[in-house]
């Protein structure tokens, strides 16, 4: 099978060298499949971050919940939004994002970065938040985000905000807190 483009979906994407992954929408028969990828991406204490104290129990946008699997149904990648108020004004925060090391390298995280932004754009939602690497996501049009305050401790260097609609970050600053 040549590997690549799956053309007979418009949800599927190239990787570089790898499997071909369709990405689609995130349901609750995916959940534990997904939270056993974060758990194998990241640490084992991803939970005592303080981002996921702004999760507890609020569910995730699930429209904007994506997973990417191969064309053998297993799960390559996954990304989760979740709703969060910047000072008041309503945000989204995007993460975690985590990509199977067997498909780390190949575009995956990105294309799931990409369609998903798309879609938010697309749903009338105006600002995302997240915390990372700005090296890593500016490619995406992320930049630091001034005078707005992630639960501790949280390096304000690693906070970045997105607009999707122009000027949707103009004046919005604060604490980030738990959308209601």
């Amino acid at each position: 099978m040549r590997k690549g483009l799956r053309r007979d979906t418009p949800h599927a994407r190239e990787m570089h060298g790898g499997h071909v992954f369709t990405l689609a929408q995130e349901t609750t028969d995916d959940w534990w499949e997904v939270e056993a990828l974060y758990d194998l991406a990241f640490a084992p204490g991803r939970t005592a971050l303080s981002s996921y104290r702004l999760r507890d129990e609020v569910p995730p946008v699930a429209a904007l919940c994506r997973i990417a699997r191969d064309e053998n149904g297993q799960i390559g990648g996954a990304i989760r939004y979740w709703p969060v108020l910047v000072g008041g004004t309503p945000a989204l925060l995007l993460g975690p994002v985590a990509v199977h090391p067997i498909a780390q390298g190949e575009g995956l995280g990105a294309a799931l970065i990409r369609d998903t932004l798309a879609r938010a754009g697309e749903k009338g939602f105006a600002r995302v938040l997240l915390v990372g690497d700005a090296p890593y996501y500016s490619r995406f049009g992320f930049a630091r985000l001034d005078g707005v305050e992630m639960p501790p401790p949280t390096n304000p260097d690693r906070i970045l905000g997105l607009e999707l609609q122009p000027g949707a970050w103009a004046g919005v600053t604060g604490e980030v807190s738990r959308a209601a």
